[in-house]
């Protein structure tokens, strides 16, 4: 008589990711390839591109990236490199231009990509123009915002991410907002896991952000689908003890395209592997943990709302604002304490909760990827350049 196949167990999926990979040198370089140079990037709003010869920078892993409008009305993305001497061709995070012409020797090229100005070209025997234009980057379109990604190893377009929760967020009309908030950078001395495990952890909201938890009560949910984490509250109406939080609950205007449901829910979506952003009925803010070392990464942040005039909007929106800061600086706090954590000789892996969904479903993609984040303890150095299975 057949018998039914039995299900697959993972003996790890009950731990938590071991602390040795959140500062390993190694490990690091082995993830930069193989999780973050295939993943996608958020770079900026399709708004923000709205002339011909419109750009916007982003820099990651040592690579220096533009997307930019070209004369046809398309988007391209390219290396921000000249292709005479690696000389970068547009400095700073946005602006407008005719052509990229580098600023060590004036080689031009046309917005979409081709070289077509060299002085002295006669003086290059090798140089043929249609072979030297610059290096595309693949770009990908999503409900009005610009992706990016080095390398296409098969993975899912963020569309394909989304697509869980695209009925939800079509209401939100994202494609007809601009942006209210540019680029901010800001530095963290933490490995860039550990800014991510803490967007999608659900258990420390009571403990550690009492605003949070004044706002949304009981009501903090989580769930995990695929390659999307949610996280959502619901402000209840009972009046804060804090002032900015009170003039929030109190002054926040209906915003008439949204359903009830949405009018008073803040949600957050986290995307594989290190980008997210906060809805809320007055304003969406984008941010992601840019890897700049084992132990470090950079948060790149952006606000972007529907135009809306009304004086209790931009009220709120402030208000919002600073409600995020506190929220942000607890945050900042424990994420800095729990990597010096994850050095201490004394610790490897940590008990995952049934209910810590989010950080199951990280750790099994980690160690889809890496293996080696199955053991508690850091293999010899060398592991990565070993063949696989010895």
């Amino acid at each position: 008589m057949a018998t039914l196949a039995q299900p697959i167990i993972d003996a790890d999926a009950d731990f938590s990711l071991p602390g040795w990979i959140y500062t390993d040198p190694e490990f690091y370089e082995v993830e930069m390839a193989r999780v973050i140079r295939p993943s996608w990037q958020i770079v900026c709003h399709e708004s923000d591109l709205a002339r011909a010869g419109d750009w916007r920078t982003i820099g990651y892993l040592g690579e220096q990236l533009v997307v930019l409008r070209g004369e046809d009305g398309a988007i391209r993305g390219f290396h921000n490199v000249c292709r005479h001497r690696a000389m970068r061709i547009l400095e700073g995070d946005a602006g407008c231009a005719k052509k990229l012409v580098c600023p060590y020797h004036a080689w031009a090229y046309e917005l979409d990509g081709r070289l077509s100005g060299v002085p002295m070209k006669r003086d290059y025997p090798a140089l043929r123009l249609e072979d030297n234009g610059l290096v595309p980057v693949e770009v990908s379109m999503w409900r009005g915002f610009v992706f990016v990604r080095l390398e296409d190893d098969g993975g899912p377009s963020v569309a394909e991410m989304m697509a869980p929760y695209d009925a939800e967020i079509a209401p939100y009309r994202f494609e007809e907002m601009r942006t209210i908030s540019d680029v901010r950078l800001r530095d963290r001395a933490v490995n860039w896991k550990n800014v991510g495990d803490n967007y999608s952890d659900n258990l420390h909201i009571p403990v550690a952000h009492d605003g949070l938890s004044r706002l949304f009560g009981k009501s903090y949910a989580i769930e995990a689908a695929g390659w999307v984490d949610k996280m959502s509250g619901g402000l209840v109406d009972r009046p804060s003890d804090n002032m900015w939080e009170r003039f929030y609950q109190k002054h926040l205007p209906r915003v008439d395209h949204l359903p009830e449901a949405k009018q008073r829910q803040w949600v957050y979506y986290k995307l594989w592997p290190n980008m997210a952003f906060d809805i809320y009925a007055d304003q969406i803010d984008f941010m992601q943990w840019l890897p700049t070392s084992p132990t470090t990464c950079v948060l790149r942040e952006m606000a972007f709302a529907l135009p809306d005039d009304r004086r209790e909007m931009k009220l709120v929106r402030y208000a919002n604002w600073r409600i995020n800061r506190v929220v942000n600086a607890e945050d900042t706090w424990l994420i800095e304490r729990v990597q010096q954590g994850m050095a201490s000789q004394s610790y490897t892996v940590g008990p995952i909760g049934a209910s810590e969904v989010c950080l199951r479903s990280f750790a099994a993609k980690i160690r889809d990827r890496i293996p080696e984040a199955r053991q508690h303890r850091a293999p010899p150095p060398g592991w990565s350049r070993r063949p696989r299975g010895v």
